[in-house]
């Protein structure tokens, strides 16, 4: 199993945000020390009734500067919200991106879920699971074979040519995040990699992997061909200021090298092939805490 990190873009509860130099200087620390894949995830706005609105750094913007900072690690979207971006032009950027990062790039979408970010930027909320249907249809074909030519009632593509190649023959993969049935189908029909967001308890994760298995079964597809990926949140208090949710020890992993090993480890047991995870503190120190973890979960 792989595991990766996600890198905060957000502002915090101090309304501020990690800063460039702090991100490049996580992100190189967390290669170094053998971490698989580095993540960022995709907002503009978050505004939720009685709380202050936080804003966030562009996740492009900020995967394509990583690129140009590692070597080695995997890069990915989780996920990035389709309903932001022209599929056509999403593609080439994949494209693109892959190309300066040495085909390294996993391309995480999803159908967005937070209204308020969608108003703010003028993006259109509704039918968001067929506008993403639409926009698939000319994501995958443009990563797989560079051509398209598709018109539907939300988006279109015609006689559209990705050129020059990327790095990858068979395309960058795309990962999607899915929940309900329908997305389950959607990701089972074009996705070469599947989220649940945060995997969370054991039997929830294997009930979601048999909700996958099922989608597979409808569309004719193996199920061991889709790769399943989730979250997971790991904190140590005692090296720093954490989240005030993270107030019930049940909702997040903590403890000595051998214990987080352990949790990691249940979570290989059930077929979860990439974890992606959520540290708090977000600092050099509890990154190489979790580090340590990660090398007793590959000795297991």
């Amino acid at each position: 199993m792989k595991i990766g990190m996600i890198l905060p873009l957000a502002e915090d509860e101090s309304g501020k945000a990690p800063s460039w130099s702090q991100l490049k200087a996580a992100a190189i620390q967390s290669e170094q020390l053998g971490l698989d894949s580095i993540w960022v995830y995709d907002h503009l706005v978050h505004r939720f009734e009685g709380y202050p609105t936080v804003g966030f750094h562009e996740c492009w913007t900020m995967l394509t500067a990583l690129a140009a900072v590692t070597e080695r690690v995997e890069l990915g979207t989780t996920v990035l919200c389709a309903g932001f971006r022209n599929p056509a032009l999403l593609a080439k950027m994949a494209d693109t991106l892959d190309e300066v990062s040495g085909g390294r790039l996993i391309l995480g979408l999803g159908a967005g879920w937070h209204e308020p970010e969608f108003d703010a930027f003028g993006f259109p909320f509704d039918h968001r699971v067929s506008r993403l249907e639409e926009a698939l249809q000319i994501i995958k074909p443009l990563l797989r074979d560079r051509r398209v030519s598709f018109g539907g009632r939300y988006h279109s593509a015609i006689d559209c040519e990705i050129a020059p190649r990327g790095p990858r023959g068979s395309g960058v993969p795309i990962l999607l995040a899915a929940f309900a049935p329908r997305m389950m189908r959607l990701t089972a029909r074009y996705a070469e990699m599947w989220t649940t967001d945060w995997l969370g308890p054991i039997s929830k994760v294997r009930e979601d992997i048999g909700k996958l298995h099922t989608a597979c079964v409808e569309v004719g597809r193996d199920p061991a061909t889709l790769q399943i990926t989730g979250g997971v949140t790991v904190g140590y208090p005692e090296l720093g200021s954490t989240p005030r949710w993270m107030t019930d020890p049940e909702s997040y992993i903590t403890g000595p090298a051998g214990a987080v090993a352990v949790r990691l480890r249940e979570y290989a047991d059930q077929g979860v092939d990439h974890i992606l995870t959520n540290l708090y503190p977000f600092t050099p120190a509890a990154i190489d805490r979790y580090a340590e973890a990660v090398t007793a979960f590959r000795s297991m």
